[in-house]
C-alpha cells in the first residue's frame, strides 16, 4: 500500500502546526488508498546541516542523518504542513530537507501552508526546493489563512472548503507517488 508522510514543518513554542497537522491526519485516515503517518521534526533532533558530504552522495556519517534518512526512505510521497515565516518555509524544514537526496527522490510532495497570505509564499519556495531533489510537487495546495481559519490568529478552525482542496491535494499525491513507484522501484 501507498505510504504518505505528513511532515510537520514547525518547531515553534505554540506552533499552529500542530492542530494544522493532525487535522491533515484525521482527513487523511479516513482514506483506504494509502496509509498515512505524521512525521513531527521535534521527534528528529536534527542540528544545523552537520554533514561533511553533499547529501547527493549519499554517504551519512551522523546516527541522526542516517535515522531521518531511513524515516524519509520509507514514504512514497509527502504532504508538507509549512508555516510561512518572512515569505519563506521555516529554517528547521528546509534543514530537515537539506539533510538528504536520493531519499526524496521520484516521490510526489503536496503542501499545507499557513499564514497571513495562506503560506503561498512559503510553497514557492519548496516548489523550487522539489524540484532540485526530483520530486512531483502537485498543483493542488491548502492554503490557510491565519486570518480567516484561525481565530485569534491561534485556534485553528478551518472553513469547510478547505477539507475539499485537502481532499484534492491527498487525490493527486497518492496518483503521483503510484506513477512514480515504477522510477522508485529501478
Amino acid at each position: 500500500m501507498t505510504k504518505i508522510g505528513i511532515i510537520l514543518g514547525s518547531t515553534r513554542p505554540g506552533r499552529n502546526g500542530e492542530a494544522v497537522a493532525h487535522w491533515v491526519q484525521d482527513i487523511a485516515a479516513q482514506r483506504t488508498d494509502a496509509e498515512f503517518e505524521l512525521v513531527d521534526l521535534l521527534d528528529y533532533k536534527l542540528p544545523h546541516l552537520d554533514e561533511m558530504l553533499p547529501p547527493s552522495l549519499g554517504q551519512y556519517a551522523q546516527p541522526h542523518t542516517q535515522e531521518w534518512a531511513s524515516k524519509i526512505d520509507s514514504f512514497d510521497g509527502f504532504i508538507m504542513v509549512t508555516p510561512e515565516y518572512n515569505h519563506s518555509t521555516s529554517g528547521v524544514l528546509k534543514n530537515a530537507i537539506d539533510f538528504l537526496y536520493a531519499e526524496w527522490n521520484n516521490k510526489a510532495v503536496g503542501f499545507v501552508s499557513y499564514g497571513s497570505l495562506g503560506g503561498a509564499r512559503a510553497v514557492e519556495h519548496l516548489r523550487l526546493v522539489a524540484g532540485e531533489l526530483q520530486m512531483a510537487d502537485v498543483r493542488s495546495q491548502v492554503a490557510l489563512s491565519l486570518f480567516n481559519d484561525f481565530e485569534n490568529f491561534s485556534e485553528f478552525k478551518p472553513g469547510d472548503f478547505q477539507v475539499e482542496a485537502l481532499n484534492t491535494t491527498l487525490d493527486q499525491v497518492l496518483a503521483w507517488s503510484k506513477a512514480l513507484a515504477p522510477l522508485r522501484a529501478a
